[in-house]
């Protein structure tokens, strides 16, 4: 019987995005598989081990610096 993966809640930070990988259905809602806030979805997909962590996005960061587009040639 293979391990099964679950991430908790408390894994995240609540504006942190996060995959959900299957359809989750509550009492008052249907979430589609798609792209989270944490703090969007039900305990019930992070118990049911359907929210995976997202990869980090390259690029993005505040460490990036704008080039000068007068030194661009050099």
């Amino acid at each position: 019987m293979p391990l099964e993966r679950r991430l908790f809640r408390d894994m995240f930070a609540p504006d942190e995005v996060v995959a959900l990988r299957q359809p989750c259905f509550t009492m008052g809602r249907f979430f589609e598989p798609g792209k989270y806030l944490v703090g969007e979805l039900p305990d019930t997909a992070f118990e049911m081990g359907l929210v995976d962590k997202l990869p980090p996005v390259r690029g993005n960061s505040a460490e990036v610096t704008q080039i000068d587009p007068s030194n661009a040639d050099q």
